[in-house]
């Protein structure tokens, strides 16, 4: 065997490894530590992968402190993805002032993506805090906006309702 496939294999191994372990949210001092991996699933639009989604939470999933991770499988302007939260988000808050405020914090925080890049979103009971790997984009301290944005998932009235039911199912054991 040569050296490279041997390092391959180690590689491959390690990162096996590392899917095992339960995930908190990573190292970052952002993330809560003591979340379970909750549930997964995929957005799709007009059938194409958009992103997959990964819940973590303490008991109750729809209650902070919660972590949402986004996987992107398809390059998406920062300005878009604030854009479509805006428009989930109207279900759930009839404020116009609020909803333009907040788009515009969401347009400053979120960076275009591409496939393979991920966003972590951290509900706490301050607000959110979104990271990208160690990276601190940035944060809104306002527990009716966090209420709100992770609604766009969590909430009853979701677009995305099989996404939302795959988010909340329990961890296993």
């Amino acid at each position: 065997m040569s050296c490279s496939s041997n390092l391959r294999t180690n590689r491959r191994s390690f990162l096996l490894a590392l899917l095992t372990l339960p995930w908190t949210g990573g190292a970052s001092a952002a993330a809560p530590t003591g979340l379970r991996r909750w549930g997964s699933g995929t957005f799709r639009r007009f059938g194409f992968l958009v992103y997959e989604a990964t819940l973590c939470a303490a008991d109750d999933p729809q209650q902070p402190p919660l972590a949402l991770r986004l996987d992107y499988k398809r390059s998406i302007a920062g300005q878009d993805i604030a854009a479509a939260s805006v428009k989930e988000m109207r279900k759930l808050v009839v404020d116009p002032q609020k909803l333009d405020a907040w788009g515009e914090r969401m347009a400053q925080i979120f960076p275009d993506v591409r496939d393979g890049d991920h966003i972590l979103g951290v509900w706490q009971a301050d607000g959110v805090r979104f990271l990208q790997g160690d990276r601190m984009l940035g944060s809104v301290p306002d527990a009716a906006f966090a209420r709100a944005f992770f609604g766009i998932w969590l909430d009853e009235r979701t677009s995305a309702p099989e996404l939302r039911a795959a988010l909340l199912r329990p961890p296993a054991g």
